[in-house]
């Protein structure tokens, strides 16, 4: 019997792989992370305990990008460049082919 996936989703283990990984650079510490999280989590009024779905890492996400955002590291208008062009490259992308950006 093949186990459950850790993540619901690939995205899901990416941003997460990305934040531990930025922790680890020294960009943040982790308690301020959990503080950060756990404010993002209670604005949306979603539990810490929830199951690691889609709403769990949206909220992941956004405090992600509201980190970044603070520090300077990447611009709220670079954040939304970028998630339209991934959007864009997404939906001309065919069913089972990886999803590339335009170079």
């Amino acid at each position: 019997m093949k186990p459950d996936p850790v993540f619901e989703a690939p995205w899901h283990a990416q941003v997460f792989a990305l934040t531990v990984h930025l922790n680890e650079a020294g960009r943040f510490t982790w308690s301020d992370w959990a503080s950060r999280f756990g404010a993002t989590l209670k604005c949306h009024g979603l539990a810490r305990d929830l199951d690691g779905g889609a709403d769990y890492f949206v909220a992941w996400l956004e405090t992600l990008e509201t980190l970044l955002s603070e520090d300077g590291s990447a611009e709220v208008q670079e954040q939304v460049d970028m998630r339209n062009a991934w959007k864009a490259a997404y939906l001309r992308t065919p069913d089972g082919a990886p999803v590339l950006l335009d170079p």
